[in-house]
């Protein structure tokens, strides 16, 4: 999170970060860069490693793709030790700068500490200014450098307590990794809503460990999975093994539900669920809950495709491939006027004609958010000579902006948040659009129904149902409040 509150144009979501990190693992550097490379799609605007090789910290960290950065061997040479965290950032449209780049590193009392942080604290801005008032000075505009600065002011004599002092001032929902002198350490928020595994190279006693957004990174490493972080909990990972603290209250957890639905790896497990089954099962339910004749199911590709198979497969309607994406479509493409930028969707899909002409056809896509890209898909299906075009969603209506690591527009310039279905799918130019309701989500990933008591999941997106507090977000109300009163 950036402290000027920066919100995505974009016409998607996007997750905030993705973190990895090895011990007493040979090139541990080259086994993050592997590491991150299988967590590419959780953020493609910088990435970043920091080593370790007993005596010394090193750290490498760059603007764009893990290929770019850690692809030349050179670069590797200068990661030397068999201990390493590293970081992918998420994307935005919004100025980029190195030094908003993780992880991030200070020299303490203690020793060298580097951290890699996804998620967003919801009192970062309150931190921030009590923490300046004491004299600390920020390097960057993320809201990651307030566990640095926390920690530097700590009173307590370990780097694990010290830890653990900051973690009880930030509110927030996170998982990080962070490196010290004498251990590895993982960390989840108490309702444990951003993911973090834990993972082991080699044979037990012999080998290293690993930390982990999600579990394609332990297969690319060749790691096995050994369970997740729990919620509230920090894992310490040194020369002895590894070791647990669980220093909050326990909470009923809250893990994100749009992990299912769309960040995370179709071929990841997830708090012991295989997504790809999970979308697939999200499909199938869509399709009881939203019919409609047909003559071919379509996915919005690559997000799309296995809620399409699931939809597909409980509808008996064929599953076709009628939109083909361009995967070599750089982020830097130049789109000097309207007219090109209007055609820029064809550059990432294009119309399989053969399969769209003279159909009905259902485009399955995992959610709409300002409705911009999907008015262009169902224009060039449309185009393509199909005969009805009907927009299925696998996701309920995103009608809130999440404030705990998904970079959302501001609500109101959600789509959903301001129009009905019927007006939604006017303006996209469909025959009929659907969304899978609550509910429904929430029976496809094995609960009776969402209940609004005591809900399995995150969902404020879907809800306006917060489980954490937001102070910053409230102090921010109150002083627009207190402006416009001013004003009066």
């Amino acid at each position: 999170m950036a402290f000027n509150g920066r919100h995505s144009e974009e016409d998607s979501l996007h997750e905030e970060c993705g973190v990895f990190g090895v011990w007493n693992v040979p090139s541990a550097a080259a086994v993050t860069a592997l590491g991150l490379h299988a967590l590419q799609h959780r953020g493609q605007e910088a990435t970043g490693i920091t080593s370790f090789d007993g005596s010394r910290f090193h750290s490498h960290r760059g603007m764009g793709l893990v290929g770019d950065n850690f692809g030349d061997a050179r670069v590797i040479e200068k990661l030397p030790g068999r201990i390493a965290i590293g970081h992918n950032r998420y994307a935005t449209t919004g100025d980029t700068i190195l030094r908003n780049v993780q992880p991030l590193y200070a020299d303490f009392e203690f020793g060298g500490f580097a951290v890699a942080h996804n998620g967003n604290l919801t009192n970062a801005h309150l931190l921030h200014r009590q923490l300046v008032r004491r004299g600390c000075l920020f390097q960057s505009t993320t809201d990651s450098e307030v566990f640095i600065h926390l920690i530097a002011i700590s009173l307590y004599s370990t780097v694990v307590d010290r830890l653990i002092d900051a973690l009880k001032q930030v509110v927030g929902a996170y998982s990080l990794v962070a490196l010290s002198n004498e251990a590895l350490m993982g960390v989840r928020d108490p309702l444990g809503v951003r993911p973090l595994i834990l993972g082991r190279i080699g044979s037990e006693g012999t080998g290293g460990w690993v930390l982990a957004s999600e579990s394609c990174a332990l297969d690319i490493v060749g790691a096995d999975f050994i369970r997740d972080v729990e919620p509230g909990e920090i894992v310490i990972i040194n020369d002895q093994g590894v070791r647990s603290i669980k220093p909050f209250t326990r909470m009923r957890e809250r893990f994100c539900v749009f992990e299912y639905i769309y960040f995370a790896r179709p071929d990841s497990i997830v708090e012991g669920t295989p997504v790809y089954e999970a979308r697939k099962r999200i499909g199938a339910e869509l399709a009881q809950e939203a019919a409609v004749p047909a003559d071919v199911i379509v996915p919005v590709p690559d997000s799309g495709v296995p809620a399409a198979m699931g939809y597909s497969m409980q509808s008996g309607i064929p599953f076709e491939l009628g939109i083909i994406r361009n995967h070599y479509v750089g982020r830097t493409f130049i789109e000097p006027t309207d007219h090109i930028r209007h055609l820029g969707v064809k550059l990432k899909h294009s119309a399989n004609k053969p399969v769209l002409d003279g159909k009905r056809v259902v485009l399955v896509d995992d959610s709409i958010v300002r409705g911009t890209t999907s008015k262009k898909i169902v224009e060039m299906v449309r185009a393509a000579g199909a005969k009805e075009v009907h927009m299925r969603i696998s996701s309920p209506p995103t009608t809130h902006s999440c404030f705990y690591g998904i970079d959302t527009p501001q609500r109101s310039k959600l789509l959903a948040s301001t129009h009905t279905v019927d007006e939604m799918a006017a303006l996209i130019g469909a025959d009929s659009l659907a969304f899978i309701s609550i509910d429904g989500l929430y029976r496809a990933l094995g609960q009776p129904g969402r209940d609004p008591e005591k809900p399995h999941y995150c969902d404020a997106c879907f809800t306006g149902d917060y489980p954490i507090p937001l102070p910053d977000q409230h102090e921010l109300a109150d002083r627009q409040l207190s402006l416009l009163s001013a004003g009066n």
